[in-house]
């Protein structure tokens, strides 16, 4: 049995689809979420869908119950927050006796300066404390994490940020989820680290131009300080630990953290992965 949490999000739901194309029986795949009401779609395809709740650690005894091989895709919110639900996690993976256990972190985890790798690190550290075989996949940045921005920026003319000409291999989400739905079929797993990133770099200017390219509409890169561009993403009604967390990406990205370039991805892939044209191409004409 494979159970996957956070199937409700778009990475699981992708992760379960994954397997099931490479044939894993719909019977042997649970969905772990937090509503099991809207996982209907998963339910219809023969998938079992329990309750898996990181903040009642009960119900994650519960969903991991069985399973020989679990995904734990990374929650979110403020770090703290996010740091006790993993280790509740892993500890009911430990008392369930999972046989892998596969972690989506963030690349670099134990070098990477952004914010939100403190998380990483420690659920890495948790998991390696725990004694569990386990498989990191250490996931670089998402094409789509910008699309939101980027649609909101061809209505205005202008991209705003704080990563000035920084670079960022970005990856398609549902190639990192057909990334682990292959790990999670493979033999011989335990002790794999996978740093997985896009092809090439990017900097923000260059999607806006590739924006304005697509849509035929006028869209600029504007470079603000951090405290503007809070001031931009408090202005749309952003989350402050979403605010903190978007502002130190982007100082970080204008430093290269983001730019590492791997073949992890394409390996795993069997083909070259998509590059953030492709994903934007697709969002924007939609």
């Amino acid at each position: 049995m494979i159970v996957v949490t956070g199937a409700n999000g778009g990475l699981g739901n992708g992760v379960i689809r994954g397997l099931l194309a490479r044939g894993v029986p719909a019977g042997e795949l649970v969905a772990a979420v937090r509503t099991p009401e809207k996982a209907a779609d998963l339910a219809a395809l023969g998938v079992t869908v329990r309750e898996a709740d990181y903040d009642r650690p009960e119900t994650l005894a519960t969903a991991f119950a069985g399973a020989r091989r679990l995904l734990l895709v990374s929650s979110v919110g403020a770090e703290e927050t996010r740091v006790r639900q993993h280790l509740a996690a892993v500890e009911a993976a430990r008392v369930a006796g999972v046989e892998l256990l596969a972690y989506t972190s963030v690349i670099n985890a134990y070098t990477n300066p952004l914010a939100l790798a403190e998380a990483h690190r420690a659920t890495e550290r948790a998991i390696a404390a725990s004694g569990l075989p386990s498989v990191l996949l250490r996931n670089g940045w998402y094409s789509e994490n910008y699309l939101t921005q980027l649609s909101g920026a061809v209505a205005t003319g202008e991209l705003p940020g704080s990563a000035g000409e920084g670079r960022t291999a970005f990856a398609a989400r549902a190639d990192y989820a057909e990334a682990a739905a292959e790990v999670l079929t493979l033999d011989d797993q335990a002790g794999r680290v996978y740093e997985l990133t896009g092809p090439r770099t990017w900097s923000l200017p260059e999607l806006a131009a590739e924006a304005a390219r697509i849509t035929g509409r006028p869209v600029a890169y504007r470079d603000l300080p951090g405290e503007k561009f809070a001031e931009v993403l408090r202005g749309a009604g952003l989350p402050e630990f979403v605010v903190e967390l978007l502002v130190d990406v982007d100082l970080r990205v204008a430093d290269g953290v983001l730019e590492t370039v791997t073949e992890d991805l394409p390996k795993l892939l069997g083909r070259p992965a998509t590059p953030p044209t492709t994903t934007l191409a697709e969002a924007l004409r939609a």
